[in-house]
């Protein structure tokens, strides 16, 4: 998973005015709505997706933001909020990490629902109907929410607990709502989040236990870089089906 690192926002168009660096860590100034978990919703309460890759240019959000032409991409809460401090987020996903290891659980595709496929840089962009629900490849833990990661939107952080990458640390951030709660555990299919009304895309990748991005633990990271980690978890969302492309 990747930290609060600069970048510009995952996956919208149409923005009003251009959104600020992406942070290395946010304050919580602005709340994000956290609920329990809740099971995925019936195939029939859900659009259809019809994913297309999409590969726009480096540093411009490619898409529709929450899939409507008419849809207000402005994300909800202070754009101007900073990330907490790099030392708060490690202190947390601490608190919270669960020791683990490797089983034979095998995982399905979180993203299920997304309409648009884009850019790789520190993880995975995306586009999802507004409502759709990003969905916990296995039993994880939540570990941690950091409320103003990106122009006022949220990260969550989690834990995998099972499967071939039990300890390893997932993110899902900016357009996302109705988050589950930090400490609780999820099952196969049950609800980390939903996409919003309104913002910048979404961004799935890989942290480090620490809060940073795999990206820029590992490699560093400029806005619109391509990095390892971000083809890593593209390549394991591809392996789940998810037919996000090779970019």
């Amino acid at each position: 998973m990747v930290v609060v690192a600069a970048l510009t926002g995952c996956g919208a168009t149409h923005r009003s005015a251009p959104a600020p660096p992406k942070p290395a860590a946010a304050t919580t100034t602005t709340t994000a709505t956290t609920t329990t978990a809740d099971p995925v919703p019936a195939a029939s309460t859900m659009p259809k997706p019809h994913p297309q890759v999409v590969e726009p240019v480096a540093g411009q959000g490619v898409g529709v933001a929450s899939g409507s032409p008419s849809a207000d991409p402005t994300p909800v809460g202070d754009v101007h909020a900073h990330a907490p401090p790099l030392n708060q987020v490690k202190a947390e996903l601490k608190r919270e990490l669960v020791a683990v290891r490797a089983t034979s659980a095998t995982y399905i595709d979180p993203l299920r629902y997304v309409t648009h496929w884009e850019r790789t840089d520190q993880g995975v962009d995306a586009n999802m109907p507004v409502g759709a629900p990003i969905l916990a490849p296995g039993t994880i833990k939540i570990l941690a929410v950091e409320p103003n990661w990106y122009a006022g939107q949220p990260l969550v952080y989690w834990e995998l607990l099972g499967g071939p990458d039990a300890g390893r640390v997932q993110y899902v951030a900016e357009e996302i709502t109705d988050i589950a709660r930090p400490g609780s555990i999820l099952q196969q299919g049950q609800v980390i989040a939903r996409y919003a009304p309104s913002g910048t895309g979404i961004e799935f990748g890989w942290s480090t236990p620490s809060g940073v991005t795999l990206a820029v633990a590992t490699t560093g990271y400029e806005e619109g870089q391509v990095t390892p980690a971000g083809q890593s978890i593209r390549d394991w969302l591809n392996n789940l089906g998810a037919n996000a492309g090779n970019s």
